[in-house]
């Protein structure tokens, strides 16, 4: 039998015109703003309060994954799939894929196989230009910033060494982390200390997730917290009388994109964030969206539940009044071997000693999503090498905790792999009496809300704060930011902050390093360990192995 590539498959698939999918959830055609036959963005108009209230949100989140990530997108499409087969119309909404993992090491988020959505190679590159507008909208923030220094007409006295706002770009390049802007004399600006991030991490990134509509975008683009005058006043975007001009940029961004799967089903994708430095989810307008429009909706929060289950619990939940029914919770046997103590070229060859000695960290994730009043799904993940024992020896140790464990062959079969998945997960929903609650109350003093989440979800014996950490809790308290989420800035790799630390680990310290501020988007970020926003590419790029030939067909994306 020969196995296609991911981009063959999608390139193999006749589409849809995209007026036909959006048929099937009551959209018309004049609501369509088209991008050519296959992609259109969505009116905010079609967001309906009260049909929200009665329809189904699920979440698909992960256990602590391995470099290559264990396929949640390819899990949320696949169980789209499953349960319109089984006859519950639903959509998938799902973030958009950036281009820096596009062409550095985990590649896009189109799911795989039989369970992806396309335009494929559209989706993963340019797609209709949301990421463009993120980046200008963010770097427009910052040439008001410098061109206010260099101004003597309207200058506001900002302090050139509290500036806190970067720039940046959608690509991985460490060598953008730390740079100096300025430099060529008086003409060309105030000589200081600057740096990039990567277009995900952006606060107008989180702002276009976190905004209920358009109005709530332009008032958030204005909180934006630049840095403080030399008198110590602090300074917004709005006193730069910048957000209207931000706005206009962000103005088509921030309706939803309707693309289809491969199996002819709508798929919502909009927003990018990533989850180890960022809220990790979809926009709250697409998952409202999905929600007026579908009985089901399936959504992914990246990297593991400690990281993008959580925020979008505490925070995107919290802000948007949603009340998740059910979270499928991701599991491959290779990260369990991994978790188990196997060796990176072990982590395809059968093992059930490292699965069993794996089991500890999908158990405490488990154990996660339980204290947020919801019930889990576990979905195995299936690959080639997954042997019976090690597949079996899950599904009767979930048993054992009370939670449903399937086999999901999304990748391989489509929605005929995700048909039991899919029936799980509907039995947890129709059966469902709980109520959704938060792990933490807003409210509660920032430093509070840090240790509830370095214990209570990390398994942390202890938190330290830095020096400069409680220099920032000091300034978050005298600026009035109390009352914003939290929104952790961890390594993906482990339930600590120390990536080496594999499985469940005991009876370790978090250390806060630094706290920064996203006053637009009502948040505050700590950062633990060595985070950067800015990721560096590997040594072997995924770029390197990718071709388009003379025709426009690509190989090598995935």
């Amino acid at each position: 039998m020969k196995l296609f590539s991911d981009i063959e498959i999608a390139q193999g698939k006749e589409l849809k015109p995209i007026k036909k999918i959006a048929k099937k959830i009551g959209i018309k055609e004049d609501d369509l703003e088209l991008y050519g036959k296959y992609k259109a963005k969505l009116p905010l108009s079609l967001i309906d309060e009260e049909k929200i209230k009665h329809n189904n949100l699920v979440l698909v989140t992960a256990i602590t994954p391995t470099p290559a990530g264990e396929g949640k997108t390819t899990v949320s499409i696949g169980l789209t799939e499953g349960l319109n087969k089984i006859g519950k119309q639903a959509t998938v909404v799902l973030r958009e894929p950036s281009l820096g993992p596009v062409f550095g090491i985990k590649g896009g988020a189109a799911g795989g196989g039989y369970s992806q959505v396309v335009p494929m190679e559209d989706i993963n590159l340019h797609f209709t230009g949301d990421f463009n507008a993120v980046e200008k909208a963010n770097n427009l923030l910052s040439a008001l910033i410098d061109n206010n220094l260099q101004s003597k007409v309207g200058n506001l006295n900002i302090d050139p060494r509290t500036i806190l706002w970067k720039r940046v770009i959608d690509m991985n390049d460490r060598a953008l982390r730390n740079i100096i802007v300025g430099l060529g004399g008086t003409a060309n600006g105030i000589p200081r200390e600057d740096g990039f991030n990567i277009t995900p991490a952006s606060e107008i990134m989180a702002i276009l997730c976190m905004a209920n509509d358009f109005n709530d975008l332009k008032k958030r683009l204005g909180d934006i917290f630049v840095g403080f005058t030399f008198d110590k006043q602090p300074i917004f975007a709005r006193d730069l009388r910048a957000e209207n001009a931000m706005a206009i940029l962000l103005k088509d961004a921030i309706k939803p994109n309707l693309v289809q799967t491969l199996e002819e089903n709508p798929a919502i994708i909009h927003g990018g964030p990533f989850a180890n430095i960022a809220q990790g989810t979809n926009t709250i307008i697409a998952t409202k969206m999905g929600l007026s429009l579908s009985k089901y909706v399936i959504t992914e929060a990246g990297f593991g539940a400690d990281l993008g289950a959580e925020k979008f619990l505490n925070i995107k939940c919290v802000a948007a009044g949603l009340k998740p029914k059910a979270v499928v919770l991701v599991a491959t046997i290779r990260a369990l071997r991994h978790h188990g103590g196997a060796k990176k070229e072990e982590h395809s060859k059968p093992n059930l000693d490292y699965v069993k000695a794996g089991f500890c960290n999908l158990e405490k994730h488990i154990e996660n999503i339980r204290k947020f009043n919801i019930e889990p799904v576990v979905a195995i993940n299936s690959f080639i090498d997954d042997s019976v024992e090690e597949v079996e020896f899950i599904i009767e140790n979930c048993k054992k905790l009370g939670v449903k464990a399937v086999v999901s062959e999304g990748w391989e079969k489509g929605g005929e792999g995700t048909i039991e998945l899919a029936e799980a997960v509907v039995d947890i929903v129709e059966s469902n009496s709980k109520e959704f609650k938060p792990l933490y109350d807003w409210k509660l003093p920032v430093k509070e809300k840090i240790e509830i989440i370095a214990k209570e979800i990390y398994g942390a014996k202890k938190v330290d704060f830095d020096k400069k950490a409680q220099l920032n809790l000091n300034r978050i308290e005298a600026l009035g930011f109390n009352d914003f989420a939290i929104c952790m800035a961890k390594t993906q790799k482990s339930f600590s902050d120390n990536e080496v630390l594999r499985g469940r680990p005991k009876d370790f310290t978090v250390t806060v390093r630094e706290i920064e501020i996203a006053a637009g988007a009502r948040f505050i970020i700590p950062i633990l360990g060595q985070m950067m926003r800015m990721p560096g590419l590997p040594s072997h790029p995924a770029s390197e192995n990718m071709f388009i030939d003379s025709d426009g067909i690509i190989s090598g994306l995935s």
